[in-house]
């Protein structure tokens, strides 16, 4: 059997559930250390002897690093094989975990944070490219379900496991306990995932540094619109879309480039990626202004705004793995575009709620909004995984976790931009832009009808 042929049937049952653990782990590992730290901040800045803004960048340099690294370690993904990446990174963020633990000062802390996003990179970019190889193409949608849970749930779930950690361990524990997990899954994965065919090529150094510019400065840019200067942030971000730009004119024409422009001329795939970028956009939007919602116009407290948020993630575990199967007998972009209208529907129920509602018409409405993203992210996922050649499965991963990200940060900086300009009702003039971005990802997917996949290779 040829290799392209060997990756599109995928593994045996027992072996590719092994494997898929291993995965799993690593992506949930990673979608909880990028929520867990923010509960513990002032207990290490009191046990550090450090500022509260200096500690922020424990949370920040995490992010920073993940964002910079991805489009290399999707590239080195495809120059060393996907294996030798993903258990790197899973060793690199198993390791930095346990320096991160060890850390006597806030400085040592930062720089082990920032490995460990460099891990997180090569768990975001090449952890579904992996899936794509263990599972028949019949099956793939559930095993990127599995992802999408373990996305959800750890971000989703992050701040309640900080606080049971927090409850009878000190914080170091918040990371230490990643180690035994990496420690278990880092041979088993070695042993059990198949090597895919390697595609060696010059490792372009010029590329990385523009790209690591392009994403580092947006994500920046959008830290200080929240938190300090307007014009900096303005000037940060414009930076960031100059080194885009540079970026783009550096890697036309070049082929296997890092940033994957042959693919983004498959019009299904950029069609997929557009709608992704939507979706994320308008779940961060939803995602930080609901608890200014909640706590400050409806006096909320804290716990309370917990719960109200719950229904969401709770419900992407229920539809995710359901759209997963029936991708199985309908077409993704349909699948698709009835979550993001389900979601643009949620989003605007919430922003035309009463005064005062009852706890259970805010659940139902965010429970409405959890069942479009859930149904919106398993089919468009698939689709981005699939819509290029097998070969190319590492770029579109990459380019998955990169659509993720700048949604997150274009919502993100919109969000203080509205509160800013807008006196009252913020946070529903929020909603309302949500919704109406969730509309347009929804337009993007169904529009995928007359587009085609690129043909396996």
């Amino acid at each position: 059997m040829s290799t392209a042929a060997a990756e599109t049937e995928g593994l045996p049952t027992p072996q590719r559930y092994w494997v898929l653990a291993c995965v799993l782990c690593g992506v949930a590992l990673m979608s909880l250390d990028g929520a867990i730290a923010n509960i513990a901040l002032p207990t290490m800045a009191r046990d550090l002897g450090a500022s509260n803004a200096g500690t922020v960048w424990v949370v920040n340099i995490y992010q920073l690093g993940s964002v910079i690294c991805l489009l290399p370690a999707a590239a080195l993904g495809e120059i060393l094989g996907l294996k030798r990446v993903y258990a790197t990174g899973l060793i690199i963020f198993t390791l930095s975990s346990l320096a991160c633990a060890l850390s006597p000062t806030l400085p040592i802390l930062i720089v082990a944070r920032f490995a460990q996003g460099m891990g997180c990179a090569c768990i975001a970019a090449i952890g579904p490219a992996v899936v794509r190889g263990i599972y028949p193409r019949h099956l793939l949608g559930s095993g990127l379900a599995m992802i999408a849970l373990c996305v959800a749930g750890g971000g989703a779930l992050g701040p309640t496991i900080a606080s049971l950690i927090l409850s009878v361990a000190t914080w170091p524990w918040l990371f230490l306990v990643n180690v035994p997990i990496g420690i278990v899954a880092v041979p088993l994965f070695l042993t059990l995932a198949r090597p895919n065919q390697p595609r060696p090529r010059p490792f372009d150094y010029v590329a990385t540094l523009l790209s690591a510019a392009a994403l580092g400065l947006l994500l920046i840019g959008v830290d200080t619109l929240g938190t300090g200067s307007r014009p900096l942030a303005i000037g940060e971000m414009a930076a960031g879309l100059a080194c885009g730009a540079l970026l783009v004119w550096h890697q036309s024409g070049r082929a296997n480039a890092m940033l994957p422009l042959d693919l983004l001329k498959i019009p299904l795939m950029s069609l997929s990626l557009a709608t992704a970028t939507c979706a994320y956009t308008a779940q961060i939007l939803a995602y930080v202004s609901l608890p200014f919602l909640f706590e400050t116009v409806m006096h909320r407290t804290q716990t309370e705004t917990g719960f109200l948020v719950t229904p969401w993630p709770a419900m992407i575990f229920i539809a995710a793995p359901l759209a997963g199967r029936l991708i199985r007998r309908y077409p993704a972009a349909l699948l698709s575009s009835i979550g993001l209208t389900c979601l643009a529907t949620g989003l605007l129920l919430l922003a035309t709620m009463p005064a005062a509602p009852s706890d259970w018409n805010i659940a139902w409405r965010m429970a409405l909004c959890g069942i479009g993203f859930g149904s919106y992210q398993t089919p468009n996922n698939t689709t981005v995984m699939t819509a290029g050649p097998v070969a190319r499965s590492g770029a579109a991963g990459g380019m998955l976790a990169v659509a993720r990200t700048l949604g997150w940060c274009i919502g993100s900086a919109l969000v203080p931009l509205i509160f800013s300009v807008t006196q009252d009702n913020a946070t529903i003039r929020c909603l309302e832009l949500g919704a109406g971005v969730a509309a347009l990802g929804a337009i993007f997917s169904v529009s995928r009808y007359s587009a085609r996949r690129q043909p396996p290779t």
